[in-house]
């Protein structure tokens, strides 16, 4: 079964995701082709679907909006996964215990009636260089840290859960 790992990215955090999910799944056996989503001219070549984004202000970025809502009945007909990227990780104290809460609005940002199995709202990588002073200041009130905080081992968990799905289908 050919397997779509989309993804939607600004700084490439979310194409490590889904570059890490892909390799999984192949190594589980399945064919898996991963793709920035606005690249893909025919999402019908696929029998099942992991697809995420970068999360920016709460929503997922257009481009993977775009393709969900464009593919919706041929995503309801088929197995789908879903993934955020997002900064959860680089949070503390109180801040990171806000990481169900946003999974859920960033859940809801995305159209009504969307099917998939799951959704995963992984920790990216935030660099100092990503943001402007004033996201920088408001980043460090928060108790937020620098660096890459993907969590690979979770990563390939996830991978594991949906390989063995579809290999039992």
């Amino acid at each position: 079964m050919d397997v779509l790992v989309g993804y939607a990215t600004v700084h490439g955090s979310t194409r490590g995701v889904a570059e890490r999910l892909a390799a999984s799944l192949g190594r589980a056996g399945l064919a898996a082709d991963v793709r920035p989503l606005d690249t893909v001219d025919d999402a019908d070549a696929y029998g099942a679907f992991v697809l995420g984004s970068a999360v920016h202000n709460q929503a997922w970025l257009a481009p993977a909006r775009a393709f969900v809502s464009d593919n919706a009945g041929l995503l309801g007909e088929r197995p789908s996964w879903i993934f955020s990227v997002g900064m959860p990780g680089a949070l503390r104290g109180p801040w990171k215990r806000m990481a169900p809460v946003e999974a859920r609005v960033v859940v809801r940002s995305l159209p009504a009636g969307l099917p998939y199995r799951s959704h995963r709202l992984f920790s990216g990588v935030i660099l100092r260089s990503q943001l402007p002073l004033g996201g920088r200041i408001r980043f460090h009130l928060m108790g937020g840290r620098f660096g890459d905080h993907r969590d690979w081992e979770a990563i390939d968990a996830w991978a594991s859960e949906i390989a063995g799905e579809l290999l039992r289908a």
